[in-house]
């Protein structure tokens, strides 16, 4: 005969079921918290101390009012602090048109921010003795044409060379320009532009170069003694692991799948509207702006600059010291780098400015905290996304 059941099976039943759904409910919530901690924050070092919610709030609120304030299609941030990558997060659309939100997948030019990288592996190479500073170019680019001076790779660095800007001088192009395969070649690449005259005598006053970077890359490959994309391979992409770190190189086909995570660009025309922007390779620039990635690998980027693992301090040091013209005058660029401030405050940035986007780092070296900015918007100005997250993590 079955045994009658307890009077109080409907208690214990109960009290089993609450057990189960607690633990069941104690799972989903931890996974879900999880999960979206990897979506936003993404911390590069699981013990780090990751922004409080409140400090998430008021970051995503200081940046949400911010693109609406200037009309923005998408961008996407990185925070650092005490050395460690605390939160990235996208915000908008990666491509309007088709509705793709930006992820942390989400690929960006870096436009200017380029410069800083090849002024890095011409750090590496003068800590390795490889490259003189103060040396006449022609040194490493016998086949360069004479320009009259003696020009030198600090002052390609410092943008005191003398070369123009896109169209701040006369514009000659060499003869042997090629296809876009040889332009994956900065030696060839320079040819857009190797017959210009100088607009000044080199070291006589700072005028801004994207070109004088061309000619850098080259520098470097030569100095190098490997081609650009090895030596960027070796010494930049794979040692801080940037997956997505790539030339811009034309869109032919859609055989790379990366290509799906790229941004389109974005503008205000003159009647006020945001308007879609034709694409274009910047391959050719190399150093100067050719390179792009996602949020993530733009942070790992800053991260490592303040390490101090790249290169010795000394070194680093000197390319964070504002240079001087040859009359005196101290600017605010070093070698490739924006520099304000000394000491404990010391501010090192750079800024990138293509048809398609706007972007931005700032790292304070020595305080070990920064803030990284990409946007697909031309209209964008990252320094007020900066100064935003900065006051509202106060």
């Amino acid at each position: 005969m079955m045994k009658p059941l307890s009077k109080n099976w409907p208690r214990r039943w109960a009290l089993v079921i609450a057990v189960v759904f607690c633990s069941q409910l104690t799972f989903i919530l931890t996974h879900t918290v999880s999960a979206w901690q990897v979506v936003d924050s993404n911390t590069s070092n699981p013990t780090a101390a990751a922004l409080s919610d409140d400090q998430r709030r008021f970051v995503d609120e200081a940046v949400t009012e911010e693109m609406a304030e200037q009309d923005l299609v998408g961008i996407a941030i990185g925070i650092i602090r005490d050395g460690e990558i605390e939160y990235l997060k996208g915000y908008g659309l990666a491509n309007r048109e088709a509705n793709l939100p930006v992820t942390l997948e989400t690929v960006f030019n870096w436009a200017s921010n380029s410069k800083p990288v090849i002024a890095q592996l011409a750090a590496i190479l003068v800590q390795e003795q490889c490259l003189d500073l103060d040396a006449d170019i022609r040194t490493y680019l016998p086949n360069f044409p004479d320009k009259g001076h003696v020009i030198t790779t600090r002052q390609l660095l410092n943008h005191q060379s003398g070369f123009p800007h896109y169209n701040n001088g006369t514009i000659i192009p060499g003869g042997k320009r090629g296809s876009v395969s040889d332009e994956l070649d900065p030696d060839i690449a320079l040819e857009r532009f190797i017959d210009s005259p100088l607009i000044h005598k080199p070291g006589e006053t700072y005028d801004y170069s994207s070109y004088a970077y061309v000619i850098l890359t080259s520098v470097v490959q030569s100095s190098g003694k490997h081609p650009i994309a090895d030596q960027l391979k070796q010494r930049i992409i794979e040692p801080l692991e940037l997956n997505s770190f790539q030339l811009d190189v034309p869109l032919v086909d859609n055989a790379d799948p990366r290509q799906h995570h790229w941004a389109s660009g974005y503008r205000r025309n003159a009647r006020g509207h945001i308007v879609e922007v034709k694409d274009t390779a910047h391959f050719w620039k190399h150093g100067a702006g050719g390179y792009k990635s996602n949020i993530q690998d733009f942070a790992k980027w800053a991260q490592a600059l303040m390490s101090g693992n790249l290169v010795a301090d000394h070194v680093q040091q000197e390319f964070w010291t504002p240079q001087a013209t040859t009359s005196g005058e101290v600017t605010t660029y070093g070698l490739g780098f924006g520099v304000a401030g000394q000491c404990n405050r010391l501010r090192v940035s750079h800024s990138g400015s293509q048809d398609e986007c706007k972007t931005m780092m700032v790292i304070y070296p020595n305080q070990k905290h920064g803030v990284v900015v990409l946007s697909n918007c031309n209209h964008a100005e990252p320094k007020k996304f900066v100064d935003a997250i900065y006051q509202a993590l106060k």
